[in-house]
C-alpha cells in the first residue's frame, strides 16, 4: 500500500504518522522534547529535534512498506542561526520566546506589521546577540539532515519573518546582515530525496521525496480536511490557532490576523492566541483531565470568568504584549477553577471568532476541532455550546496527518490539496450545541469581554462587535 510520512515538532515532542492514501494510519511513533523557560525565555537545544525524529521514524516505519514522501511541520515562530554547514550556532528561540520586544518596536516603526514574538524581531535579537548566521526555521534543520544539505525555507514558515507572501519575496527593510535570509518556496515543492546517512538514521528508505512543509497550525488545518471557503479549523493544543481557507486574504489593519498561502494558490488567514491548554498541566500538575472534567460539568458556567493565558502576553483576538492571565471571580474548589479554565479557552475561541466576523472573514462553512484537547469529549461539547455551533471532531487530530497529506499532495498524489485531504482526513464524530448551555454561557462571555476593553486589551469597536453577536452562532453572516 503507497503511503506518506508526516512529521510534526512540537513543543513537547515530535509525532510521527506514516499514512495511506485513503487515511488508513499504517505506524506512529512519537519522542519527547525538553525545553527551558525562564520568564519570557524559551529555548530548545535543535540538536535534540534530529535525534527525537530519528527516534518517531523508526517507531512509525512497521518495515519495508514504500514511503512515497515526506514532509515536515514545526511551530510558527521557531527560529536559530547556523552557520554555512549548517550546524546551529544558537540555541532555538521558541514560537513564544519575549526577549525580542525591542527588535520588535523597531520593526514596527519600520512600517513592518509583525509582533515581538515573531520571527523576524527575534532573528534581528539573534544577529545582535550571537552574530552573523544563517536564519534558520524549525524544520530546516529537519528537512537538511534529511536531504543532507542546506534547503530553502517554506514561505509558511517564513511568513513570521516578514516575507512577503502575495509578492514571492523578501521586504528589502528588514534589518538583517547580509546572507541572514534563506532562500523560500511554495509549500508542496520537492526539497530534494532522503540522504543515504538519513535513511540510515531515521528508517526512511534512500531516496524518498522531501517536500516543503508547513506550520503547525496549517499542518493541523490540512489534517481536518477544513481547506474549502469559508471552513475553519480551531487547533487546541498548548496554545489556541484558528485556521480558514478564503478566496483572498483577510486585510486586518492590527495585524493580529496574517495569511499564509496555500500550496495550491488560496488564502489561509488565522491568528494563534497564547490562551490554550497549556494552563491546565500549569495549575494542575498530573491531575487525571478525565476525573477533572466529569467534576466541572457541576459547575456550567463556573463561578469564575478567567481569560487563561499560557505565557504572558497576547497575540490573538487582541495585541496585547503586556497582558497577563485574568481571573474573575473566587472559584469554590478545584473542580470549579477547571471549569473555569476551560470555559475560558472557549470564551476566548468565540472572541476569536467574532473578531474574524468583524474583520468580514467568512465563516459559514464547517468547523473542525484539531490538536490534543480534542481528545476530550466533555471539552468539544463546551466549546460548541459557547461557539453555539456544530463542530467536527477527525479521527485522528494530529498536524503530522496533515504533513502526510501534504507530502501526497506535492508527490502528485491528487490534483488538489483540498481533495487530497478529504480523502486521507476520517471524522469521527459531529458535535451538536445546546441551545439552553449556549444561552447560560453568554453572560460569562460579555463579563470577560467587558473586562478585556476596561483593560485596555481589546479595542472598543471589537467589544462592541461581540456583545451584539451575544444571541448569535458564530457561524451567522
Amino acid at each position: 500500500m503507497e503511503s506518506w510520512l508526516g512529521i510534526d515538532l512540537g513543543t513537547q515532542g515530535v509525532r510521527a504518522l506514516l499514512v495511506a492514501g485513503d487515511g488508513t494510519v499504517l505506524g506512529s511513533g512519537t519522542a519527547p522534547l525538553a525545553g527551558w523557560r525562564d520568564g519570557v525565555r524559551h529555548e530548545q537545544d535543535p540538536g535534540e529535534w534530529w535525534d527525537a525524529v530519528c527516534a518517531a521514524s523508526r517507531a512509525a516505519l512497521p518495515g519495508p512498506a514504500p514511503v512515497r514522501g515526506i514532509a515536515v511541520c514545526g511551530t510558527s515562530g521557531t527560529v536559530l542561526l547556523t552557520d554555512t554547514s549548517g550546524q546551529p550556532v544558537s540555541p532555538a528561540l521558541m514560537y513564544d520566546d519575549g526577549r525580542a520586544a525591542e527588535q520588535g518596536a523597531k520593526a514596527r516603526a519600520a512600517g513592518l506589521r509583525v509582533q515581538n514574538t515573531w520571527a523576524l524581531p527575534k532573528a534581528r535579537w539573534l544577529a545582535e546577540t550571537y552574530g552573523p548566521g544563517r536564519l534558520t526555521h524549525q524544520p530546516d534543520v529537519i528537512t537538511a539532515r534529511l536531504v543532507g544539505r542546506r534547503v530553502p525555507a517554506d514561505s509558511s514558515h517564513a511568513l513570521k519573518t516578514a516575507y512577503d507572501v502575495e509578492r514571492d519575496a523578501w521586504p528589502d527593510i528588514l534589518g538583517l546582515p547580509d546572507g541572514t535570509l534563506p532562500d523560500v518556496v511554495r509549500p508542496g515543492t520537492r526539497l530534494g530525496e532522503v540522504c543515504v546517512a538519513a535513511a540510515e538514521a531515521t528508517g526512511i528508505p534512500a531516496g524518498t521525496p522531501v517536500i516543503a512543509g508547513m506550520t503547525d497550525g496549517c499542518a493541523a488545518q490540512i489534517a481536518s480536511g477544513a481547506l474549502r471557503e469559508g471552513s475553519w479549523n480551531s487547533v487546541l493544543g498548548t496554545t489556541l490557532v484558528l485556521k480558514g481557507a478564503t478566496s483572498q486574504p483577510v486585510r486586518d489593519p492590527a495585524g493580529v490576523v496574517y495569511n499564509h498561502r496555500a500550496p495550491d494558490g488560496g488564502w489561509l488567514p488565522g491568528g494563534a492566541s497564547s490562551v490554550g491548554a497549556g494552563v491546565l498541566t500549569a495549575a494542575f500538575s498530573g491531575a487525571d483531565p478525565a476525573a477533572m472534567d466529569a467534576a466541572a460539568a457541576a459547575f456550567e458556567p463556573s463561578g469564575a470568568v478567567a481569560y487563561p493565558l499560557a505565557s504572558p502576553g497576547e497575540r490573538f483576538p487582541f495585541l496585547a504584549p503586556g497582558a497577563t492571565a485574568v481571573v474573575l471571580g473566587q472559584p469554590s474548589c478545584d473542580a470549579d477553577l477547571w471549569a473555569a479554565l476551560l470555559q475560558g479557552v472557549a470564551y476566548t475561541e468565540r472572541l476569536c471568532l467574532d473578531y474574524l466576523h468583524h474583520l468580514g472573514a467568512p465563516l459559514d462553512g464547517p468547523l473542525t476541532f484539531t490538536g490534543g484537547a480534542a481528545r476530550s469529549p466533555y471539552w468539544n461539547q463546551l466549546r460548541a455550546d459557547v461557539l453555539g455551533r456544530t463542530a467536527r471532531v477527525p479521527e485522528r487530530t494530529e498536524p503530522a496527518l496533515g504533513m502526510a497529506a501534504l507530502a501526497a499532495y506535492g508527490t502528485g498524489g491528487g490534483t488538489s490539496l483540498a481533495g487530497t485531504a478529504e480523502r486521507m482526513v476520517r471524522i469521527r464524530t459531529v458535535v451538536d450545541p445546546r441551545p439552553d448551555r449556549t444561552a447560560r454561557f453568554a453572560e460569562p462571555y460579555a463579563r470577560l469581554v467587558d473586562e478585556l476593553e476596561a483593560r485596555g486589551w481589546l479595542p472598543s469597536p471589537v467589544a462592541a462587535h461581540a456583545r451584539a453577536r451575544l444571541t448569535m452562532d458564530t457561524a451567522d453572516p
